[in-house]
């Protein structure tokens, strides 16, 4: 039976911050994916293609605004890699299996 500790995969993930006061959260998620990708940010395809932009900056903006509701995350798959945007700034790459 295979270990049920996924270490290797949380090992294989790249995760980068933003700041959300400065930057909104769906031209870093881009960004990030671009530089995983080793592509410009203008060879990939929209990223409305997979999220709505103004829902996600959205979001990670009222989770600051709000600041006591704790940490979100909100998941979704883009250029074959799941994202994950934390609502403090952090994004989370993983290539899907």
């Amino acid at each position: 039976m295979p270990p049920t500790d996924d270490s290797s995969r949380r090992d294989a993930d790249f995760v980068t911050t933003f700041d959300p006061a400065d930057e909104r959260p769906s031209n870093a998620v881009v960004t990030a994916v671009a530089v995983v990708r080793d592509v410009p940010p203008i060879e990939l395809s929209p990223l409305y293609d997979a999220v709505d932009p103004d829902a996600l900056d959205a979001i990670v903006e009222h989770a600051q605004r709000v600041g006591n509701g704790g940490t979100h995350w909100v998941w979704f798959t883009y250029e074959g890699v799941d994202v994950g945007v934390r609502s403090d700034g952090e994004i989370r790459l993983r290539d899907v299996p």
